[in-house]
């Protein structure tokens, strides 16, 4: 893959999705995790990104971005906001997983996720926790929320995406037949040898994350029209 070709991609579709949502992740502080954590829930559901985006503005509109505010606004009031920002489709059921993430999350690590780092002892007991706060996260949450605290959180060491896995292999920078560890490792060491100034890993990856969704949407146009 050309430098200038690289280079495009991240500038154009690099963009850390928590940056659009207005979310400072840089400190690790636990507030701004939080938020995150949130959306990602929200953009775990195969929904499209501008409705999430919407929907998480709601909650920050009417100030529910505690685990605490969340159990406060109760399923009534979940279920209002998700339908205000045009998350209708999985409203129900969103509230419902937010209600048992909360619960658990409040009991186990009172309500700090960054609790929940500290007490993992390697990535993957990390992802397992996250998984077991409820039955809304899972592998494609863990994977949108730990990928962005990559270098935030020691333990934040998430495989990619089947998204970002699609945009690696087509673009060639990867091994047809890798494993998901394998491209990940493949992807570092490719990030490491032809690295874009002022730009990181995390954005690499978000650039390939948009460049694989659009992939599969064009590949659903044609299987459509075919």
């Amino acid at each position: 893959m050309k430098h200038e070709r690289l280079k495009a991609l991240v500038e154009d579709l690099g963009q850390k999705y928590s940056e659009i949502l207005g979310i400072d992740l840089s400190k690790g502080e636990d507030e701004e995790v939080f938020k995150w954590f949130l959306a990602s829930v929200l953009f775990g559901a195969p929904i499209r990104e501008t409705s999430v985006i919407k929907t998480f503005s709601c909650f920050r509109k009417h100030s529910v971005l505690t685990s605490k505010r969340i159990l406060e606004t109760g399923w009534d009031g979940l279920v209002k906001i998700l339908d205000e920002g045009g998350y209708t489709r999985y409203d129900f059921k969103t509230a419902d997983k937010l209600l048992e993430i909360m619960k658990n999350l409040m009991k186990k690590y009172d309500g700090s996720l960054t609790a929940l780092h500290s007490e993992a002892s390697d990535a993957h007991d990390l992802e397992k926790r996250l998984k077991d706060l409820g039955k809304g996260v899972g592998e494609v949450t863990v994977g949108i929320f730990l990928r962005e605290l990559r270098y935030v959180w020691k333990k934040a060491d998430p495989n990619p995406t089947d998204w970002v896995i699609l945009a690696a292999k087509n673009l060639r920078i990867v091994d047809e037949k890798a494993t998901a560890r394998n491209t990940l490792e493949q992807l570092k060491n490719f990030w490491s040898k032809n690295k874009i100034a002022g730009k990181s890993f995390v954005e690499f990856e978000a650039a390939l994350v948009r460049f694989g969704k659009d992939l599969r949407r064009k590949r659903k146009t044609v299987v459509l029209s075919s």
